[in-house]
């Protein structure tokens, strides 16, 4: 797979979709100014971390159970291209676990693509952490 030689520019309009700037909604999760709200949030922002080849985030945000040692984001040559979100249960600030259903869309070597995921969360204290992925039904 062709090697990236560094991440790619931030965005003006959030990678999640969202319709805002980047700053304005993920990039400020990203920075740590502030903390995902909920499930679907921290997934939508995981996603632009994948996009904007944030690994940092990426691992910060990961539950120290299940969490690699590390990525290599820059061996990817996948270019993330939209999300759509599926389902959302729990993960409002209600709940201490949730779950969301996506489909994340990119474009690769091989051409369009998407990865569907079932992915659950757990809210830690005042932190939403991604846990893992749900086998595909």
């Amino acid at each position: 797979m062709p090697r990236r030689s560094r991440k790619p520019a931030r965005p003006a309009a959030c990678p999640c979709g969202s319709g805002e700037t980047y700053t304005a909604c993920c990039g400020r999760f990203h920075s740590g100014a502030a903390k995902a709200p909920s499930a679907e949030a921290l997934m939508r922002s995981r996603y632009s971390a994948f996009a904007v080849g944030d690994e940092a985030y990426l691992l910060r945000t990961w539950h120290p159970g299940t969490r690699p040692e590390r990525l290599d984001l820059a061996a990817d040559d996948r270019t993330w291209t939209g999300l759509d979100i599926l389902e959302a249960t729990g993960g409002t600030p209600l709940h201490t676990t949730g779950t969301v259903r996506f489909r994340a869309n990119y474009t690769d070597a091989d051409g369009p693509g998407s990865q569907t995921e079932h992915s659950t969360f757990e809210r830690l204290g005042a932190d939403w952490l991604y846990v893992d992925a749900l086998a595909f039904e």
